[in-house]
């Protein structure tokens, strides 16, 4: 059985990954076990006293380094400018045809950014209409290259309403879910959560609250250009969409481009998605994730079995 405190050690170990230590509030929503404060505050006593961790004001990490918490603090309020312009973005993407809720994703739903940070988001859109609502978007995209914005218009991963399931059910997923931050379609986010209460098995204590997000108005341009592709046509647009995006990405990958993370450029599209190929970054953390949880509990001649 594994205890409250190597609980703690596999919550700061994963956050280890990007060098961000936790305050303990953070460090009991991120617990991998129904736990209480109380016993969340006994193990960090313990783990404080062995130096397994370290705290500085009010942050728990595994270095003595206080330079972590000084690019925490200053992430963290970098973040703060970057949400409000993650904000006003979001209104403008709402407004596409077929977009039913946006999400900030990636680093700055977790509360950092730094000056090479992007501005990520998920897409929520109607089922059976992502490629026409995401070529739409990218579109647009291009155009923001002409003001030198594009960085703020990074939208890397698309569902729709029809396959709100995330199918990779593992800790970098999970996380990935729980930190996002709705922006704008509060009833296809409340499904999007109820659709993967999975996440439950890896962050038990975590709640979602989205009664504070706005619902995606339905202006007369987006009404009437929904209504032009709301047929069989349409139906046959959209997975030609589809086809011709993933043949341009399997391009990109076999010429071995990179992207801003120096991962290759690929991606995993369906009908019903559109994101980055789980074998590349999210493979690479989950690999990296297991490696450090086998170096912090063999400290303890421990060796639990971890289902990640």
């Amino acid at each position: 059985m594994i205890t409250t405190a190597q609980n703690i050690l596999k919550t700061l170990g994963y956050f280890d990954l990007f060098h961000y230590p936790l305050s303990k509030e953070e460090i009991y929503l991120y617990h991998q076990d129904d736990v209480s404060i109380p016993a969340i505050d006994n193990a960090l006593a313990i783990l404080l006293s062995e130096r397994r961790i370290f705290c500085f004001d009010k942050f728990y990490s595994l270095h003595n380094d206080h330079t972590l918490v000084k690019r925490r603090c200053a992430g963290n309020l970098l973040a703060a400018e970057q949400m409000k312009i993650a904000g006003k973005v979001a209104k403008l993407l709402a407004v596409f045809p077929y977009v039913r809720g946006i999400a900030v994703s990636g680093s700055l739903s977790k509360n950092f950014a730094d000056e090479n940070s992007d501005i990520d988001f998920f897409i929520v859109t109607e089922a059976n209409r992502l490629w026409i609502a995401r070529t739409l978007m990218h579109l647009y995209k291009k155009l923001t290259f002409l003001t030198g914005k594009q960085h703020w218009f990074c939208m890397n991963y698309y569902v729709d309403e029809a396959a709100l399931e995330i199918p990779e059910k593992n800790i970098f997923t999970a996380m990935e879910i729980i930190t996002l931050v709705p922006m704008q379609g509060k009833s296809s986010f409340n499904g999007f959560v109820a659709d993967n209460l999975w996440t439950k098995d890896y962050f038990p204590l975590h709640r979602c609250c989205n009664d504070d997000i706005p619902e995606i108005k339905h202006g007369i341009g987006k009404k009437l250009l929904e209504k032009i592709f709301n047929n069989f046509a349409g139906d046959h647009i959209d997975q030609w969409l589809m086809n011709i995006t993933k043949k341009r990405w399997q391009k990109k990958t076999e010429m071995g481009k990179l992207n801003s993370r120096g991962c290759i450029m690929a991606m995993s599209a369906g009908r019903h998605f559109s994101k980055p190929d789980p074998k590349n970054f999210q493979a690479s953390i989950i690999k990296q994730y297991e490696t450090k949880l086998q170096q912090l509990l063999q400290q303890e001649d421990k060796t639990p079995s971890l289902i990640l």
